[in-house]
């Protein structure tokens, strides 16, 4: 059995995996994962020993410190993720690879696994990321802007009267709640479909794979061929501990 956390900025996911598919997975809130009381393993609820444990950790040392004390109850040693030059016939052209997100380079990592050609990598959650991988597994490089909420956060915060709370997107918003949450949507498809077309021109016909908690309302709105995955970033985390563990055997 695989264990593979995903600690992104506001939500921590985690999955068991048995090899072929996943057995039960399970998300909370950073505040929540935080605040659990240090007799309640989150981990250790639904299955006992894992073979493998794999992680991506984009929430800081909190977050980290936490993970450790948790699965430090299990005997297998827990693969950090850290982006590298080149894993599971992913290859990472970032100027310094090392640099580059883990949760991007698994997400990166089950694309490649998922579609056999050229894709546009898209995880909208906290922040947006918009990847782009050749049909041959280079990973070329990518866009981060703010996600959704944050742009809603942000204008609230550096404005005298915007209200934070969450609209609806409308082809002529009428109201001011609308026309934020509009404005914020119509920011995140332009964005996806701008590098789209950027990336069409080195790679024709790629697919768009759409994945985070924003994902789903995202993936509405785009018109290019897209398909969305809902745990992207766990399934690329248990290909690189299934690909470890074909090794080591």
């Amino acid at each position: 059995m695989i264990l593979a956390i995903d600690a992104g900025n506001s939500r921590v996911k985690w999955g068991w995996h048995d090899g072929k598919e996943w057995t039960s997975i399970a998300t909370v809130s950073l505040i929540e994962f935080a605040a659990s009381s240090d007799h309640v393993n989150p981990f250790s609820t639904t299955h006992d020993d894992p073979e493998r444990i794999v992680i991506s950790n984009v929430a800081g040392d909190g977050a980290h410190q936490l993970i450790v004390n948790w699965t430090s109850i299990f005997d297998a040693e827990p693969l950090w993720l850290r982006a590298d030059t080149e894993r599971c016939g992913v290859k990472n052209r970032y100027e310094k690879p090392e640099l580059l997100g883990p949760d991007r380079w698994a997400a990166l990592i089950a694309a490649r696994g998922i579609h056999s050609g050229a894709s546009l990598v898209v995880n909208a959650g906290t922040a947006t990321t918009v990847d782009m991988l050749t049909d041959d597994g280079t990973f070329l490089g990518g866009a981060i802007l703010p996600g959704v909420e944050l742009m809603r956060f942000v204008l609230h915060e550096h404005t005298g009267r915007l209200p934070i709370q969450e609209g609806s997107h409308r082809d002529m918003p009428r109201n001011t709640v609308d026309a934020i949450e509009t404005g914020c949507r119509h920011a995140q498809a332009g964005a996806v479909e701008r590098m789209y077309r950027v990336f069409r021109d080195i790679a024709p016909a790629p697919l768009c794979i759409v994945a985070g908690g924003a994902g789903r309302t995202l993936v509405d709105q785009l018109t290019m061929p897209r398909r969305y995955v809902e745990n992207l970033v766990l399934d690329g985390l248990a290909r690189i501990a299934l690909a470890e563990r074909a090794v080591a055997k």
